[in-house]
Protein backbone atom coordinates (compact mmCIF):
# COMPACT_ATOMS: atom_id res chain seq x y z
CA UNK A 1 0.00 0.00 0.00
CA UNK A 2 2.87 2.37 0.73
CA UNK A 3 4.09 1.87 -2.83
CA UNK A 4 0.59 2.48 -4.19
CA UNK A 5 0.16 5.65 -2.15
CA UNK A 6 3.54 6.93 -3.36
CA UNK A 7 2.66 6.23 -6.98
CA UNK A 8 -0.72 7.95 -6.64
CA UNK A 9 0.93 10.98 -5.00
CA UNK A 10 3.43 11.24 -7.85
CA UNK A 11 0.60 10.99 -10.38
CA UNK A 12 -1.42 13.65 -8.58
CA UNK A 13 1.58 15.98 -8.51
CA UNK A 14 2.04 15.53 -12.25
CA UNK A 15 -1.62 16.41 -12.85
CA UNK A 16 -1.67 19.45 -10.59
CA UNK A 17 1.74 20.90 -11.38
CA UNK A 18 1.68 22.80 -14.71
CA UNK A 19 5.47 22.59 -15.07
CA UNK A 20 6.49 18.92 -15.07
CA UNK A 21 9.10 16.94 -17.00
CA UNK A 22 6.52 15.65 -19.49
CA UNK A 23 5.74 19.15 -20.74
CA UNK A 24 9.36 20.23 -21.04
CA UNK A 25 9.29 20.56 -24.82
CA UNK A 26 6.07 22.59 -24.73
CA UNK A 27 7.39 24.85 -21.98
CA UNK A 28 10.68 25.49 -23.78
CA UNK A 29 8.89 26.13 -27.08
CA UNK A 30 6.70 28.78 -25.47
CA UNK A 31 9.67 30.41 -23.75
CA UNK A 32 11.54 30.51 -27.06
CA UNK A 33 8.67 32.23 -28.83
CA UNK A 34 8.04 34.72 -26.02
CA UNK A 35 11.52 35.41 -24.73
CA UNK A 36 14.52 33.51 -26.06
CA UNK A 37 14.24 34.34 -29.77
CA UNK A 38 14.66 38.13 -29.24
CA UNK A 39 17.56 37.39 -26.90
CA UNK A 40 19.27 35.16 -29.46
CA UNK A 41 18.68 37.75 -32.16
CA UNK A 42 20.38 40.38 -29.99
CA UNK A 43 23.40 38.21 -29.29
CA UNK A 44 23.76 37.19 -32.93
CA UNK A 45 23.74 40.79 -34.11
CA UNK A 46 26.21 41.92 -31.44
CA UNK A 47 29.12 39.47 -31.07
CA UNK A 48 32.20 40.48 -29.11
CA UNK A 49 35.76 39.20 -29.30
CA UNK A 50 37.63 37.16 -26.71
CA UNK A 51 38.56 39.08 -23.55
CA UNK A 52 36.41 42.11 -24.45
CA UNK A 53 32.91 40.62 -24.13
CA UNK A 54 31.80 43.53 -21.93
CA UNK A 55 28.27 44.10 -23.29
CA UNK A 56 27.57 40.39 -23.65
CA UNK A 57 28.66 39.71 -20.06
CA UNK A 58 26.56 42.59 -18.73
CA UNK A 59 23.48 41.35 -20.59
CA UNK A 60 24.00 37.80 -19.35
CA UNK A 61 24.36 39.02 -15.77
CA UNK A 62 21.14 41.01 -16.16
CA UNK A 63 19.25 38.02 -17.58
CA UNK A 64 20.44 35.57 -14.94
CA UNK A 65 19.62 37.99 -12.11
CA UNK A 66 16.16 38.48 -13.56
CA UNK A 67 15.72 34.70 -13.60
CA UNK A 68 16.38 34.60 -9.85
CA UNK A 69 20.08 33.73 -9.55
CA UNK A 70 22.71 35.34 -7.32
CA UNK A 71 25.14 36.75 -9.90
CA UNK A 72 28.80 37.75 -9.65
CA UNK A 73 30.46 39.58 -12.52
CA UNK A 74 34.09 40.11 -13.57
CA UNK A 75 35.28 36.63 -12.64
CA UNK A 76 38.49 36.03 -14.55
CA UNK A 77 37.93 39.17 -16.60
CA UNK A 78 34.47 39.30 -18.14
CA UNK A 79 33.29 35.96 -16.74
CA UNK A 80 29.95 35.66 -14.96
CA UNK A 81 28.99 33.14 -12.25
CA UNK A 82 25.31 32.68 -11.31
CA UNK A 83 24.34 30.62 -8.26
CA UNK A 84 20.99 29.22 -7.17
CA UNK A 85 20.66 27.29 -3.92
CA UNK A 86 17.67 24.99 -3.63
CA UNK A 87 18.10 22.86 -0.54
CA UNK A 88 20.52 20.05 0.17
CA UNK A 89 22.13 18.26 -2.73
CA UNK A 90 25.07 18.35 -5.11
CA UNK A 91 26.72 21.45 -6.55
CA UNK A 92 26.42 21.10 -10.32
CA UNK A 93 28.01 23.39 -12.90
CA UNK A 94 26.84 24.21 -16.43
CA UNK A 95 29.15 26.32 -18.59
CA UNK A 96 28.44 28.40 -21.70
CA UNK A 97 31.09 30.30 -23.67
CA UNK A 98 30.21 33.73 -25.03
CA UNK A 99 32.94 35.10 -27.32
CA UNK A 100 32.68 35.69 -31.05
CA UNK A 101 35.30 35.65 -33.79
CA UNK A 102 37.06 38.27 -35.96
CA UNK A 103 35.11 37.20 -39.07
CA UNK A 104 32.92 39.27 -41.40
CA UNK A 105 29.57 37.50 -41.63
CA UNK A 106 28.39 36.53 -45.13
CA UNK A 107 25.61 34.14 -44.12
CA UNK A 108 22.88 36.08 -45.90
CA UNK A 109 20.72 36.05 -42.77
CA UNK A 110 18.48 39.02 -42.02
CA UNK A 111 20.09 39.38 -38.61
CA UNK A 112 23.67 38.95 -39.84
CA UNK A 113 26.22 40.79 -37.74
CA UNK A 114 27.63 44.04 -39.10
CA UNK A 115 29.37 44.93 -35.86
CA UNK A 116 32.99 46.04 -35.70
CA UNK A 117 35.24 46.01 -32.66
CA UNK A 118 38.84 46.80 -31.84
CA UNK A 119 40.84 43.61 -31.72
CA UNK A 120 42.59 43.54 -28.31
CA UNK A 121 45.55 41.71 -29.86
CA UNK A 122 46.26 43.80 -32.97
CA UNK A 123 44.50 47.05 -32.10
CA UNK A 124 42.80 46.96 -35.52
CA UNK A 125 39.08 47.45 -36.10
CA UNK A 126 37.65 44.16 -37.33
CA UNK A 127 34.24 42.75 -38.15
CA UNK A 128 32.90 40.30 -35.59
CA UNK A 129 30.66 37.26 -35.95
CA UNK A 130 29.26 34.42 -33.91
CA UNK A 131 30.75 31.93 -36.36
CA UNK A 132 30.88 29.10 -33.84
CA UNK A 133 27.43 29.21 -32.27
CA UNK A 134 28.28 30.71 -28.90
CA UNK A 135 25.16 32.86 -29.25
CA UNK A 136 23.17 29.61 -29.02
CA UNK A 137 25.12 28.58 -25.93
CA UNK A 138 24.45 31.72 -23.91
CA UNK A 139 20.83 32.01 -25.05
CA UNK A 140 20.17 28.44 -24.01
CA UNK A 141 21.91 29.04 -20.66
CA UNK A 142 19.34 31.76 -19.95
CA UNK A 143 16.57 29.41 -21.07
CA UNK A 144 17.97 26.74 -18.75
CA UNK A 145 18.05 29.19 -15.85
CA UNK A 146 14.40 30.11 -16.40
CA UNK A 147 13.33 26.47 -16.63
CA UNK A 148 15.23 25.43 -13.50
CA UNK A 149 13.68 28.25 -11.48
CA UNK A 150 10.23 27.24 -12.68
CA UNK A 151 10.97 23.63 -11.68
CA UNK A 152 12.44 24.21 -8.23
CA UNK A 153 10.02 21.66 -6.80
CA UNK A 154 11.66 18.96 -8.96
CA UNK A 155 15.31 19.22 -7.87
CA UNK A 156 17.57 19.83 -4.89
CA UNK A 157 21.09 21.17 -4.60
CA UNK A 158 23.01 24.18 -5.84
CA UNK A 159 23.18 25.12 -9.51
CA UNK A 160 26.22 27.02 -10.80
CA UNK A 161 25.86 28.63 -14.23
CA UNK A 162 29.15 29.85 -15.70
CA UNK A 163 29.39 32.34 -18.56
CA UNK A 164 32.93 31.95 -19.81
CA UNK A 165 34.98 34.44 -21.84
CA UNK A 166 37.74 33.78 -24.39
CA UNK A 167 37.08 30.14 -25.29
CA UNK A 168 38.19 30.83 -28.85
CA UNK A 169 41.64 31.72 -27.54
CA UNK A 170 41.49 28.94 -24.90
CA UNK A 171 42.22 31.51 -22.19
CA UNK A 172 38.89 32.02 -20.44
CA UNK A 173 38.63 28.85 -18.36
CA UNK A 174 42.16 29.31 -17.06
CA UNK A 175 41.46 32.95 -16.20
CA UNK A 176 38.38 31.95 -14.19
CA UNK A 177 40.31 29.20 -12.40
CA UNK A 178 43.15 31.61 -11.66
CA UNK A 179 40.59 34.02 -10.20
CA UNK A 180 39.55 31.36 -7.72
CA UNK A 181 36.14 30.38 -9.09
CA UNK A 182 36.06 27.17 -7.04
CA UNK A 183 37.54 28.75 -3.95
CA UNK A 184 34.91 31.51 -4.11
CA UNK A 185 31.82 29.54 -5.17
CA UNK A 186 32.59 25.91 -4.36
CA UNK A 187 33.94 22.96 -6.34
CA UNK A 188 31.24 21.25 -8.42
CA UNK A 189 30.48 17.59 -7.96
CA UNK A 190 29.57 17.43 -11.66
CA UNK A 191 30.37 19.77 -14.56
CA UNK A 192 28.59 20.02 -17.91
CA UNK A 193 28.93 21.92 -21.19
CA UNK A 194 27.52 21.67 -24.69
CA UNK A 195 28.35 22.90 -28.17
CA UNK A 196 26.10 23.50 -31.14
CA UNK A 197 27.28 21.55 -34.19
CA UNK A 198 26.76 22.32 -37.85
CA UNK A 199 27.82 18.73 -38.62
CA UNK A 200 24.77 17.17 -36.97
CA UNK A 201 21.07 17.25 -37.80
CA UNK A 202 19.22 20.00 -35.96
CA UNK A 203 17.86 18.82 -32.63
CA UNK A 204 20.05 15.71 -32.32
CA UNK A 205 21.90 15.16 -29.03
CA UNK A 206 25.35 13.68 -29.66
CA UNK A 207 27.09 12.24 -26.60
CA UNK A 208 30.27 10.14 -26.45
CA UNK A 209 31.83 8.14 -23.67
CA UNK A 210 35.31 9.01 -24.94
CA UNK A 211 36.82 12.28 -26.14
CA UNK A 212 34.48 14.64 -28.02
CA UNK A 213 37.19 17.30 -28.36
CA UNK A 214 40.94 17.02 -28.69
CA UNK A 215 43.65 18.56 -26.61
CA UNK A 216 45.65 21.26 -28.35
CA UNK A 217 49.13 22.63 -27.84
CA UNK A 218 50.59 25.65 -29.56
CA UNK A 219 54.27 24.99 -30.15
CA UNK A 220 57.03 27.21 -31.55
CA UNK A 221 60.38 25.91 -32.75
CA UNK A 222 63.21 28.42 -33.07
CA UNK A 223 65.82 27.03 -35.46
CA UNK A 224 69.21 28.70 -35.05
CA UNK A 225 71.69 28.80 -37.89
CA UNK A 226 74.86 30.57 -38.95
CA UNK A 227 74.24 33.30 -41.50
CA UNK A 228 76.31 33.60 -44.65
CA UNK A 229 76.14 34.56 -48.32
CA UNK A 230 73.82 32.43 -50.42
CA UNK A 231 76.71 31.80 -52.82
CA UNK A 232 78.85 30.32 -50.02
CA UNK A 233 76.54 27.98 -48.08
CA UNK A 234 79.53 26.00 -46.77
CA UNK A 235 80.51 28.99 -44.64
CA UNK A 236 77.35 28.80 -42.52
CA UNK A 237 74.56 26.61 -41.22
CA UNK A 238 71.33 27.02 -43.18
CA UNK A 239 68.27 27.17 -40.84
CA UNK A 240 65.90 26.82 -43.81
CA UNK A 241 67.33 23.44 -44.78
CA UNK A 242 67.43 22.35 -41.14
CA UNK A 243 63.89 23.60 -40.53
CA UNK A 244 62.68 21.70 -43.59
CA UNK A 245 64.25 18.49 -42.28
CA UNK A 246 62.53 19.04 -38.95
CA UNK A 247 59.14 19.54 -40.66
CA UNK A 248 59.50 16.26 -42.55
CA UNK A 249 60.83 14.33 -39.57
CA UNK A 250 57.93 15.47 -37.38
CA UNK A 251 55.48 13.68 -39.68
CA UNK A 252 56.87 10.31 -38.55
CA UNK A 253 55.86 10.92 -34.93
CA UNK A 254 52.18 10.26 -35.67
CA UNK A 255 52.70 7.60 -38.35
CA UNK A 256 55.45 5.63 -36.60
CA UNK A 257 55.35 6.34 -32.87
CA UNK A 258 51.63 6.39 -32.07
CA UNK A 259 49.57 3.18 -32.15
CA UNK A 260 47.57 3.13 -35.41
CA UNK A 261 44.25 3.48 -33.52
CA UNK A 262 45.52 6.33 -31.35
CA UNK A 263 44.74 9.68 -33.06
CA UNK A 264 47.17 12.57 -33.14
CA UNK A 265 47.96 15.56 -35.35
CA UNK A 266 51.09 17.64 -35.83
CA UNK A 267 50.57 20.49 -38.27
CA UNK A 268 53.25 23.05 -39.10
CA UNK A 269 51.12 26.04 -39.93
CA UNK A 270 53.85 28.62 -40.40
CA UNK A 271 57.50 28.65 -41.49
CA UNK A 272 59.32 31.99 -41.51
CA UNK A 273 62.98 32.58 -42.36
CA UNK A 274 65.25 34.91 -44.25
CA UNK A 275 64.99 38.37 -45.78
CA UNK A 276 66.50 38.14 -49.28
CA UNK A 277 67.19 35.75 -52.13
CA UNK A 278 70.95 35.51 -51.68
CA UNK A 279 71.26 35.61 -47.89
CA UNK A 280 71.29 32.54 -45.70
CA UNK A 281 69.76 33.75 -42.45
CA UNK A 282 70.70 32.77 -38.93
CA UNK A 283 67.18 31.94 -37.77
CA UNK A 284 63.96 30.18 -38.80
CA UNK A 285 60.67 30.07 -36.90
CA UNK A 286 58.21 27.19 -37.13
CA UNK A 287 54.70 27.42 -35.65
CA UNK A 288 52.86 24.19 -34.88
CA UNK A 289 49.51 23.00 -33.61
CA UNK A 290 49.58 19.62 -31.88
CA UNK A 291 46.34 17.67 -31.25
CA UNK A 292 45.58 14.54 -29.22
CA UNK A 293 42.77 12.75 -27.40
CA UNK A 294 44.64 11.51 -24.33
CA UNK A 295 47.23 12.88 -21.94
CA UNK A 296 49.52 9.95 -22.76
CA UNK A 297 49.44 10.75 -26.49
CA UNK A 298 50.08 14.41 -25.75
CA UNK A 299 53.24 13.56 -23.85
CA UNK A 300 54.50 11.25 -26.61
CA UNK A 301 54.04 13.99 -29.22
CA UNK A 302 55.55 16.84 -27.21
CA UNK A 303 58.54 14.73 -26.13
CA UNK A 304 58.98 13.59 -29.72
CA UNK A 305 58.92 17.12 -31.12
CA UNK A 306 61.64 18.18 -28.72
CA UNK A 307 63.74 15.09 -29.45
CA UNK A 308 63.42 15.45 -33.23
CA UNK A 309 64.17 19.18 -33.28
CA UNK A 310 67.20 19.01 -31.01
CA UNK A 311 68.73 15.94 -32.63
CA UNK A 312 68.22 17.24 -36.16
CA UNK A 313 70.26 20.22 -34.97
CA UNK A 314 72.99 17.84 -33.88
CA UNK A 315 72.83 16.06 -37.25
CA UNK A 316 73.39 19.45 -38.91
CA UNK A 317 76.48 19.97 -36.79
CA UNK A 318 75.20 22.77 -34.58
CA UNK A 319 76.94 23.26 -31.22
CA UNK A 320 74.90 22.44 -28.10
CA UNK A 321 74.19 26.10 -27.38
CA UNK A 322 72.71 26.55 -30.89
CA UNK A 323 70.30 23.62 -30.92
CA UNK A 324 66.68 24.33 -31.92
CA UNK A 325 64.46 25.61 -29.10
CA UNK A 326 61.03 24.08 -28.57
CA UNK A 327 58.57 26.38 -26.78
CA UNK A 328 55.14 25.14 -25.65
CA UNK A 329 52.74 28.07 -25.25
CA UNK A 330 50.44 28.63 -22.30
CA UNK A 331 47.62 28.72 -24.87
CA UNK A 332 47.31 24.95 -24.57
CA UNK A 333 44.45 22.76 -23.38
CA UNK A 334 44.17 19.09 -22.46
CA UNK A 335 41.73 16.82 -24.30
CA UNK A 336 38.07 16.87 -23.31
CA UNK A 337 37.33 13.38 -21.97
CA UNK A 338 33.82 12.51 -20.85
CA UNK A 339 33.31 10.41 -17.74
CA UNK A 340 32.05 7.16 -19.28
CA UNK A 341 29.57 6.18 -16.58
CA UNK A 342 28.16 9.70 -16.37
CA UNK A 343 27.81 9.96 -20.15
CA UNK A 344 25.97 6.64 -20.22
CA UNK A 345 23.65 7.82 -17.44
CA UNK A 346 22.78 11.04 -19.25
CA UNK A 347 22.27 9.19 -22.53
CA UNK A 348 19.64 7.03 -20.90
CA UNK A 349 17.96 10.06 -19.35
CA UNK A 350 17.85 11.82 -22.74
CA UNK A 351 16.53 8.72 -24.48
CA UNK A 352 13.75 8.43 -21.91
CA UNK A 353 12.75 12.10 -21.92
CA UNK A 354 13.54 13.23 -25.49
CA UNK A 355 13.21 10.03 -27.50
CA UNK A 356 15.69 7.44 -28.73
CA UNK A 357 15.73 8.83 -32.26
CA UNK A 358 17.19 12.13 -31.04
CA UNK A 359 20.16 10.70 -29.12
CA UNK A 360 23.22 9.64 -31.14
CA UNK A 361 26.89 8.79 -30.62
CA UNK A 362 28.77 10.03 -33.68
CA UNK A 363 32.55 10.18 -33.49
CA UNK A 364 34.17 13.48 -34.59
CA UNK A 365 36.11 13.51 -37.85
CA UNK A 366 38.38 16.40 -36.90
CA UNK A 367 40.54 17.35 -33.92
CA UNK A 368 38.88 20.54 -32.71
CA UNK A 369 39.82 21.62 -29.19
CA UNK A 370 38.11 23.18 -26.16
CA UNK A 371 39.25 24.71 -22.88
CA UNK A 372 36.36 23.24 -20.85
CA UNK A 373 38.63 20.51 -19.35
CA UNK A 374 40.57 23.25 -17.54
CA UNK A 375 37.50 23.34 -15.29
CA UNK A 376 37.41 19.56 -14.78
CA UNK A 377 41.04 18.71 -14.01
CA UNK A 378 42.90 19.36 -10.77
CA UNK A 379 40.72 18.38 -9.05
CA UNK A 380 39.19 15.75 -11.28
CA UNK A 381 35.46 16.45 -11.64
CA UNK A 382 33.10 13.97 -13.36
CA UNK A 383 31.96 15.77 -16.49
CA UNK A 384 30.13 15.42 -19.78
CA UNK A 385 30.40 17.62 -22.87
CA UNK A 386 27.78 16.97 -25.53
CA UNK A 387 26.89 18.39 -28.92
CA UNK A 388 23.53 19.60 -30.19
CA UNK A 389 22.79 19.43 -33.90
CA UNK A 390 22.10 22.73 -35.60
CA UNK A 391 21.73 22.07 -39.35
CA UNK A 392 18.37 21.16 -40.95
CA UNK A 393 18.27 17.78 -42.69
CA UNK A 394 17.29 19.54 -45.94
CA UNK A 395 20.68 21.28 -46.00
CA UNK A 396 22.51 17.95 -45.77
CA UNK A 397 20.28 16.54 -48.50
CA UNK A 398 21.08 19.50 -50.75
CA UNK A 399 24.81 19.04 -50.18
CA UNK A 400 24.58 15.31 -50.92
CA UNK A 401 22.82 16.10 -54.20
CA UNK A 402 25.73 18.29 -55.30
CA UNK A 403 24.35 21.59 -54.06
CA UNK A 404 25.72 24.21 -51.69
CA UNK A 405 27.83 22.59 -48.94
CA UNK A 406 26.95 22.99 -45.28
CA UNK A 407 29.24 25.74 -43.90
CA UNK A 408 31.69 24.72 -41.20
CA UNK A 409 32.32 26.43 -37.91
CA UNK A 410 34.47 29.58 -38.16
CA UNK A 411 33.30 30.11 -41.75
CA UNK A 412 31.82 33.52 -42.69
CA UNK A 413 28.92 31.48 -44.12
CA UNK A 414 28.25 29.64 -40.84
CA UNK A 415 24.62 29.46 -39.81
CA UNK A 416 22.38 27.15 -37.83
CA UNK A 417 18.64 26.81 -37.30
CA UNK A 418 18.23 28.86 -34.13
CA UNK A 419 14.85 27.68 -32.85
CA UNK A 420 15.57 23.96 -32.97
CA UNK A 421 19.13 24.52 -31.74
CA UNK A 422 18.22 26.66 -28.74
CA UNK A 423 15.25 24.52 -27.75
CA UNK A 424 17.24 21.27 -27.97
CA UNK A 425 20.07 22.83 -25.97
CA UNK A 426 17.71 23.92 -23.19
CA UNK A 427 15.84 20.62 -23.15
CA UNK A 428 18.98 18.48 -22.99
CA UNK A 429 20.53 20.65 -20.27
CA UNK A 430 17.42 20.65 -18.08
CA UNK A 431 17.08 16.88 -18.40
CA UNK A 432 20.75 16.44 -17.44
CA UNK A 433 20.45 18.72 -14.42
CA UNK A 434 17.24 17.12 -13.17
CA UNK A 435 18.87 13.71 -13.53
CA UNK A 436 21.85 14.69 -11.39
CA UNK A 437 19.97 16.82 -8.86
CA UNK A 438 16.93 14.73 -7.85
CA UNK A 439 14.45 16.10 -5.32
CA UNK A 440 15.30 15.12 -1.73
Amino acid sequence: MAVLRLSFAALLLAVLNPVVASDLAESVEKDYDDYLWPLFDHFHRNPELSLVEFETAARMAQELRAAGFDVTENVGGTGVVAMLENGEGPLVMMRADMDGLPVRERSGLENASTKQQEDPITGNMVYTMHACGHDVHITSLVGTARQMVARKDQWSGTLMLVVQPAEERVLGAKAMRDDGIYERFGTPEYAFALHISSSHVAGAINVLEGSPFAGADTVDIIVHGMGTHGASPHRGKDPVVLGSKIVLALQTLVSRELPPRDPGVITVGSFHAGTKHNIISDRAHLQLTVRNTSLETRQILLDGIRRVAENMGRVAGLPEDKLPEVIVSEESVPPTINSAALAARLREAWVEELGRDRVVSIQPTGMGAEDFPVFTLDPAIPSVYWQVGGTPQADFDREAAGGEPVPSHHSPLFKIEPEVSVRASVESTVVALLEMMPRR
